[in-house]
């Protein structure tokens, strides 16, 4: 027996609405959530027309093969950044003129298997033994209005497509709960100098992985309560008229604590490295995670809440990463400092659901191109009035610096770095609304400090 893909009704009509516009298939995203019984599907977003400078030169395609799969894939790895803890991009749909033939099919494959390794890639963390790894492929005939859903195990290569159902049902994400918990980060992840081999931005990866394993393997307080993990998340919450407290959306205030030290049975030295420079990443994170409503756990929750924390800071790096390099400048070796303001996180509500999704904000991006953002990456309208600012404008920042120090590291003995680290980078960040900007999501409230060294 396949899977069961549980749909908002919203979903079906914005699919309903969607216009081939004289093109032989439309794609885009499914978004929601994975639970060990059925998925549930909340928002569905068509991926965005790429602009072609001779796009008038092209013949019109009439296969699913003229699909630009590096664009599909840019467009979930952008998706996937503004999505809350919780949610997930769970496949694929495409809306066809025409039933689909086993090229079509071949094509939806490769795609699933593209998206899912390209959105892996920036993780800190991986999926458990127990969750599900099948992920979707929805396919709409729009003459005869057929649907045919399938499904794929990412974890199996040469797995083959598996029948699903796929049910319509309204009210699906109106009474969903929502965890909340504002984590300060203090990240301090020396780089060095006898390094060549390593880009900066892997190996402040590699340093935000060590972080990773704290909040891993952090306390979570909910409502500050220690619950046990097969607990109902919904266990002493006040129920409705109908006596149900599963019909309520509840929201829990979570506190997460961090090990200060080490097992005794873990060995750890105290290195002098030489140093390059630095890069500390300071602030407050605030996090944001959705559960479904039919009895979830408090395992699923705090799952949730960890993977919303560490999302936020792979993705705030990673977008300053990319700035960058879109806006190379030279370093400016005779300044001692020098500070950025980074953006911070905003959240935006999905008509009809109790479901919000994040975008960013520069200092000086205005509440319409945040909007003209959200409609860009989600095909979506938002009212003004509803974004909601998590994060004070000054509560993030970058700082450059230059010195002569070593770097007092404690490095785990099987961490020691093996290969050189390049340290070559720009101090300057621009902010470029057409082509980085409009993709920025998932970014935290956290500041960023570069210290160089001379050598």
């Amino acid at each position: 027996m396949g899977r069961t893909y549980i749909v908002e009704e919203t979903v079906g009509q914005y699919l309903s609405n969607l216009n081939l516009q004289g093109k032989s298939f439309v794609s885009g995203l499914l978004i929601g959530q994975c639970s060990s019984q059925k998925d549930y599907v909340v928002l569905a977003t068509r991926t965005p027309p790429r602009e072609e400078k001779n796009e008038n030169l092209r013949p019109p395609g009439d296969k699913l093969d003229d699909m630009d799969e590096e664009w599909a894939t840019e467009h979930a790895k952008q998706v996937s950044r503004m999505l809350p803890g919780g949610l997930l991009v769970l496949g694929v749909f495409i809306i066809t003129t025409l039933e689909m033939g086993n090229d079509f099919q071949n094509a939806l494959r490769r795609l699933v298997f593209a998206m899912e390794k390209s959105m892996s890639k920036k993780r800190l963390w991986n999926f458990t033994e127990e969750e599900v790894s099948d992920r979707v492929a929805l396919h709409i005939c729009s003459s005869t209005k057929k649907i045919f859903c399938r499904t794929y195990d990412i974890h199996d290569p040469k797995s083959s497509a598996k029948p699903a159902d796929w049910k319509y049902q309204n009210g699906l994400s109106t009474s969903w709960h929502s965890l909340e918990c504002t984590v300060h980060i203090n990240i301090h992840i020396p780089l060095s100098a006898t390094s060549v081999s390593y880009t900066l931005e892997k190996n402040t990866k590699n340093g935000l992985a060590r972080w990773a394993k704290q909040i891993e393997n952090g306390v979570y307080l909910i409502n500050g309560q220690v619950k046990a993990e097969d607990c109902d998340l919904l266990e002493g919450q006040k129920k409705s008229s109908r006596g149900n407290a599963q019909a309520i959306g509840h929201s829990f205030d979570v506190r997460v604590l961090t090990q200060l030290h080490l097992s005794s049975d873990h060995r750890s030295t105290a290195t002098v490295q030489v140093c390059s420079g630095s890069v500390n990443l300071k602030g407050a994170v605030r996090c944001r995670a959705y559960i479904q409503s039919n009895r979830p756990k408090v395992k699923d929750a705090v799952q949730a809440v960890k993977r919303d924390i560490l999302n936020t800071v792979a993705d705030r790096c990673e977008i300053l990463f990319e700035d960058l390099l879109l806006n190379e400048i030279p370093e400016k070796k005779d300044s001692e400092k020098e500070f950025h303001i980074l953006p911070h996180r905003v959240f935006v509500p999905i008509p009809g659901s109790a479901v919000m999704l994040c975008d960013y904000k520069f200092g000086d991006e205005s509440a319409e191109e945040i909007r003209d953002h959200f409609i860009e990456m989600l095909d979506h309208r938002i009212q003004i009035e509803d974004l909601e600012i998590a994060e004070e404008i000054n509560t993030a920042c970058i700082s450059s610096s230059m010195n002569a120090e070593p770097s007092l590291d404690n490095t785990d003995d099987e961490q020691q770095p093996k290969e050189p680290i390049k340290t070559a980078i720009v101090l300057k960040i621009h902010q470029n609304i057409g082509v980085i900007a409009a993709f920025a999501v998932g970014i935290l409230a956290a500041g960023v400090s570069f210290h160089y060294f001379s050598d």
